[in-house]
């Protein structure tokens, strides 16, 4: 199968966010921590403003602000398609039993492929303003380190394209592979039956999200970016003029867009979606033979470096045996043993003490109730 890797669709959607968040999370941002979104990776990697030696300080505020508002609206549509997707396919979420979704579900691929046009960059889509912004302002730092990190983003490009174009191919085009035969399970969890669009409540949403994916980037830019959106907000030092020039060199949106025909990271992100298109459907055999080729790399990626392993042995694992051993001494014998059989066994025992003095003659009750009514008096006397 071309798909050599298992991972649910909604995973792929994430990480598809997170590649281009990555660009957005150089040092030199601020703001909250969106766990695992777009967004929250353009500021989350702020942190590494106190730790790293490579501080960016040109990549000012406003690129990331203007980054962390046009990736949350790729995040939420992405998140939203996946979970379209896992819907119409019955709650199947292996891509590998995927394919040909575009016949099924137009409008789940309509604006997944326009929120994965945004993601990579595409000129004019929204996605393209925030990280070419970054990545023009990292090429034009001066500052140690900056070099390295204009390296890493402008590769994370063509990454970007190559992964989230690849989920895309796989699961809307190409050869359908997945069972059309009714599952056995409960509310259409039976992973099979033909794929069906999502309902309104799903659809509705990704088209509001879709449209903005694609134009809000157009008309933010400038005054955001540029303009005086922070102004009494953010303040620039005077010492980083990355912004500076860059609001030097920006001739407005559309000819930021067409001048960003000619630079490495379109040809990059445009070679990545290429790339993806000739090996996943095209010609499949290739990753195929790639795996089989590089059995032990894809083992230990597939195994995830052995993170999850550990976590299932030491964390999970460790987890359990600690509740075994609460649940053998708390439950077992302290709850069970003491409490409730031990008030068990001491009403047992009790009872067996005081059975041997009930003889069941009516004289004997009578004598011990006139023996008590005598100690009783005798002690009300004395007192």
């Amino acid at each position: 199968d071309c798909a050599d890797v298992r991972v649910a669709v909604a995973h792929l959607a994430q990480h598809g966010a997170v590649g281009h968040a990555k660009l957005g999370g150089l040092p030199g941002g601020r703001g909250q921590d969106r766990p695992l979104g777009a967004s929250s990776l353009h500021l989350r990697l702020n942190n590494l403003k106190s730790r790293s030696r490579f501080r960016l300080r040109e990549l000012q505020l406003q690129s990331l602000e203007l980054c962390s508002n046009l990736g949350s609206l790729l995040l939420r549509l992405l998140f939203l398609a996946a979970g379209s997707v896992i819907i119409g396919m019955h709650h199947n979420q292996d891509i590998r039993h995927m394919g040909g979704l575009r016949k099924y579900m137009p409008i789940t691929w309509i604006t997944s492929l326009i929120g994965s046009l945004a993601l990579i960059g595409t000129p004019f889509l929204s996605g393209f303003y925030s990280k070419d912004s970054i990545i023009e302002a990292v090429g034009l730092s001066t500052l140690p380190g900056s070099g390295f990190a204009y390296f890493a983003v402008v590769a994370g490009v063509f990454v970007t394209a190559f992964y989230s174009f690849r989920m895309y191919f796989l699961v809307f085009h190409g050869k359908e592979r997945f069972d059309t035969h009714a599952g056995h399970g409960h509310d259409d969890h039976g992973h099979g039956g033909v794929p069906h669009e999502s309902s309104w409540v799903v659809t509705l949403p990704l088209i509001m999200l879709a449209i903005p994916s694609a134009v809000i980037g157009y008309f933010a830019i400038d005054p955001m970016l540029f303009g005086d959106y922070f102004k009494g907000v953010i303040h620039i030092a005077d010492s980083h003029p990355v912004m500076a020039e860059l609001a030097h060199e920006f001739h407005g949106a559309s000819a930021m867009a067409l001048h960003a025909l000619s630079t490495l990271p379109f040809w990059l992100a445009l070679s990545g979606v290429v790339v993806a298109w000739f090996f996943y459907l095209k010609r499949p055999d290739i990753p195929a033979r790639i795996k089989d080729r590089f059995s032990l790399i894809n083992a230990i990626l597939e195994r995830k470096y052995g993170f999850d392993d550990f976590n299932d042995w030491f964390f999970a694992g460790g987890v359990r045996k600690l509740g075994s051993v609460l649940w053998r001494i708390g439950d077992v014998k302290i709850i069970d043993g003491f409490f409730v059989n031990g008030t068990a066994r001491v009403i047992g025992w009790t009872s067996t003490i005081i059975r041997q003095y009930q003889s069941g003659y009516i004289y004997h009750y009578a004598f011990a109730m006139i023996i008590g009514v005598f100690l009783g008096i005798t002690v009300f006397v004395k007192l």
